[in-house]
């Protein structure tokens, strides 16, 4: 038997005749992989951050035309639900089980060494992409990724977890958890681009313009194959930026504030039907002020955060109807089936104030309210890295309690449209039975008409967790109940189960024994925005249900809990935290910000040698982040500088003499003293010229990457224009830790525990 080279990655026989001579020899060719000849095409957009009631169909005054058209045109759920977090939910879209099986408890930056908290999606479990490329799809990916470690999000890999090696065939995107909208740090394929900044641009344009050229490719060279588009936007995750058009259009838009926008909304869902009548507006969440308690200067900062919020969503949304008409002028919109969703709840990540320095939420540093407002013409710009406050949160989230991270509804209800002309015959209905992320590739497989494999790769497969709702396509299914049995939730601590109409929920409190958490218990059925809690009326159904979330934390892997959040960026697999020297070269490509030395709270050196031949020679030795944090050490006017950027705050430290010509190393060595704190040391041929105190940030060190040699993308100091690159001859930079050892402290620890506020 001869294997043959086209078996599709399996070990195929040759099923022709191998003699001596063609003469006696019998070509043979294998069949092409097919899913049949009427099979659809597939698009699913994911939407970042975007509450249940944030598009128009859904109750918002925002324009989202274009969403609401394939809403008009196809089918809307208002019982949909996901994991109340990014990761867990892309994890459990792409395969159908749920997030804690396929090693995805939190989000992918870290591996806390726990099967259900690797990080990225398990090798054992094959990809809704996988599956469809095996039976001949084209598949490509565009967007957010989030579904690899930070260690291996640098441009040496290891790549086993990005798009290409789970299945697609294309992706141009960025693989971490949020990006800069204006200059976003972005891998194409499996490589990544030198960042830029350019005029005009913005990421959700650049997707679009790359899905519109790989779709139309595809359709001209290779029509009688169907595709796979996985299409997930930065949008509007943050920070919330558009073009000052579409910010612009919503001026003045929100002054009368959250209570009274969140009130407007959800009259107008009860007038579209996609919440039902009879339903109580949850009131506001703990902490959230009434909004005429706020001062006057509060009430402008706020409302032109939300602002920011709607011109990105609504720029978002005209992105899309590009792609929709592209898909129409292709002739294949009717026979693609397309999913819109978003992955959480609106998240409160903004904290009580909101910020215009994201990096200084995650890091705890309190926003001055003056500081913001002066800067009050920048939101929504690439000035600013910007968020809204919790309050306009829970108005994307109406009528719902809670956010994205709890297991309330507020944090795992959202928005799915269903889009299919030639497979749904009941154009522009809301479909209410329940149904949940993890249901999504049985529902695909099934319309398509593929059965889920038994093994990939010689990888035995279980059975997918998720329940079908193709069946909710049938015009007859209006009122048919849910074939969904049950779901557990867990995030972050927080808990909830879903059985029979009843959702059991609890709100864990960091740091607390869980047989401590209080459970409440509501009606699905009847109580849509989990008002009414029903625990002294039934007692057995809540001891009933939270035995079963015992039963369903066993079936799928959800322990050990853990209720660590923010304090896990801390970790590091073993073998790259006990790594001391980086050696950086002049020709390095630009280097993701999780994929950089780590130097927060440890003493470290950064040196390298240097070669001028005149003294106006000067550039960037090496810069990490941007004008929101970061550092950079560069030469200019003749001297060694420093500059250290505390989100926003910049200490700069200059050589208190001119740099000799010709060839010398220099170095930044910082020592720490205590806590974030420590000295800054410029050195020249070993000898200190120039010294200071410098605090340091705790958590996260930047929000965007490191480059050597030059500043690409937006420069971490203002004192010079961007790339600014070396002009002289540069050698390696090497960034040396073995002055301390690499465990981190435990006062640091506690910081980091507590950088995203209360969960």
């Amino acid at each position: 038997m001869v294997d043959d080279p086209r078996g599709a990655g399996r070990s195929a026989p040759f099923d022709g005749v191998i003699g001596r001579d063609l003469g006696d020899s019998t070509a043979w060719y294998p069949p092409e992989r097919s899913p049949g000849p009427d099979a659809p095409n597939v698009v699913v957009i994911v939407l970042d951050d975007t509450g249940f009631a944030h598009l128009g169909c859904y109750g918002s005054d925002i324009d989202t035309s274009h969403m609401d058209r394939l809403a008009a045109n196809g089918l809307r759920y208002n019982n949909f639900h996901t994991t109340a977090l990014c990761s867990p939910t892309r994890a459990a879209l792409l395969t159908g089980h749920n997030h804690h099986t396929v090693g995805m408890r939190f989000v992918s930056n870290v591996d806390a060494g726990f099967p259900n908290s690797r990080g990225a999606l398990s090798t054992q479990t094959v990809t809704l992409a996988e599956i469809l490329r095996d039976r001949g799809y084209a598949t490509f990916a565009l967007g957010k990724w989030h579904l690899a470690n930070t260690e291996d999000c640098g441009p040496a890999g290891p790549f086993d977890h990005w798009p290409l090696q789970r299945g697609f065939d294309r992706y141009y995107g960025f693989l971490g958890g949020a990006t800069d909208q204006f200059s976003p740090e972005l891998v194409e394929d499996n490589h990544v681009l030198e960042p830029r900044v350019i005029e005009g641009y913005h990421l959700s344009n650049d997707l679009v313009d790359h899905a519109i050229e790989m779709v139309s490719t595809h359709r001209a060279l290779q029509p009688q194959r169907p595709f796979f588009c996985y299409l997930a936007f930065g949008a509007t995750h943050s920070p919330h930026q558009a073009p000052s058009a579409y910010i612009d259009k919503y001026r003045g838009r929100y002054s009368d504030g959250w209570d009274a926008v969140r009130r407007r909304w959800f009259e107008r869902q009860i007038e579209l039907g996609i919440v039902p009548e009879g339903t109580d507006l949850a009131p506001r969440n703990p902490g959230v002020p009434a909004w005429d308690a706020l001062p006057d200067d509060q009430q402008q900062l706020f409302a032109r955060m939300q602002e920011a919020f709607a011109g990105f969503l609504d720029h978002t949304d005209d992105q899309i109807g590009r792609f929709v008409e592209c898909l129409e002028s292709l002739g294949c919109l009717d026979d693609t089936i397309l999913l819109l969703i978003s992955d959480n709840g609106a998240s409160q990540e903004g904290g009580h104030r909101g910020t215009v320095n994201e990096l200084r939420f995650f890091n705890r540093i309190e926003e001055d309210v003056t500081e913001s407002v002066a800067r009050l013409d920048d939101i929504g710009g690439p000035a600013v890295y910007n968020n809204y406050p919790r309050g306009w949160a829970q108005v994307g989230n109406t009528p719902l309690r809670f956010y994205k991270q709890n297991t309330y509804e507020g944090g795992i209800r959202d928005p799915l449209v269903v889009h299919w002309p030639n497979g749904i015959g009941d154009a522009g209905a809301v479909r209410t039975q329940y149904h949940h992320v993890v249901d999504v590739v049985p529902t695909l497989l099934e319309s398509i008409g593929i059965e889920p494999p038994d093994s990939f790769r010689g990888v035995r497969q279980g059975p997918m967790a998720g329940t079908s709702f193709a069946y909710t396509f049938d015009p007859a299914a209006a009122s048919v109940p849910t074939r969904k049995e049950a779901q557990y939730y867990e995030m972050l601590g927080h808990r909830a189960i879903w059985a029979d109409g009843w959702k059991a929920v609890t709100m864990h409190r960091q740091g607390t024994p869980y047989d401590d958490d209080v459970w409440t218990l509501h009606n699905s059925d009847e109580d849509f925005s989990e008002t009414r809690d029903l625990s002294a009326e039934h007692p057995e159904i809540l001891e009933k249900l939270t035995r079963r979330w015992w039963d369903e934390a066993e079936r799928h892997g959800v322990l050990p809990l853990d209720d660590r959040a923010n304090e896990l960026f801390a970790l590091r697999r073993p073998g790259v935290v006990d790594r001391v020297v980086y050696r950086l070269p002049a020709t390095l490509p630009h280097l993701e910000r999780t994929a950089v030395p780590d130097v927060r709270d440890r003493s470290y050196c950064i040196r390298a040698t240097i070669e001028r031949t005149n003294a106006e020679q000067g550039g960037v030795i090496v810069a990490l982040g941007s004008w929101h944090g970061g550092y950079v050490l560069f030469v200019n006017d003749g001297h060694l500088v420093y500059e250290y950027n505390r989100a926003g705050v910049v200490t700069t430290l200059r050589s208190e003499v001119p740099l000799p010509i010709g060839e010398i190393e220099v170095a930044f060595a910082f020592e720490r003293t205590s806590d974030n704190r420590g000295i800054g040391r410029l050195l020249c041929a070993g000898a200190v010229v120039g010294e200071t105190e410098l605090e340091t940030l705790p958590v996260r060190q930047s929000l965007y990457g490191m480059d050597v040699g030059r500043d690409a993308g937006p420069t971490v100091s203002r004192s010079y224009t961007g790339p600014y690159p070396f002009e002289g001859t540069l050698r390696d930079v090497i960034v040396d830790f073995s002055v301390e050892a690499a465990a981190r402290s435990a006062t640091a620890a506690g910081e980091m525990r507590a950088a995203l506020g209360e969960q």
